[in-house]
């Protein structure tokens, strides 16, 4: 499994925390400085099922410098895809990947349900 967070991330903290207190075993990877590539964030982004806005860190700094709340509606699915390619923090934190899901956030409750 991978856990890909920010490590100064509070929310990222806490899902650490929360994996480590279950004994979940799990790969981690900063976000900062190995950001996802167009390629991993394309496939997640299909196997989460989500809508690609949910992939968007849009309580972020960089995301309101770049007006992407009024952007993003007119860019092409590609498009986004790209633009979270090129900076992990425009990227919704932390993000779990597993081998049969994968979540956007930290919500306890769908983490629990996901690995129990």
């Amino acid at each position: 499994m991978l856990f890909v967070c920010y490590p100064k991330c509070s929310t990222c903290m806490k899902a650490k925390k929360w994996l480590d207190e279950k004994g979940i075993e799990y790969l981690m990877r900063d976000i900062k400085t190995e950001n996802p590539n167009a390629a991993e964030l394309k496939e997640w982004w299909e196997r989460s099922g989500l809508p690609l806005k949910k992939f968007f860190n849009t309580s972020g700094n960089l995301y309101k410098s770049m007006k992407l709340k009024d952007r993003l509606p007119q860019m092409t699915e590609e498009e986004q895809i790209h633009l979270l390619a090129q900076d992990g923090m425009l990227v919704k934190r932390p993000v779990l990947v597993t081998d049969t899901a994968v979540l956007t956030g930290f919500r306890e409750k769908e983490w629990e349900e996901l690995l129990g």
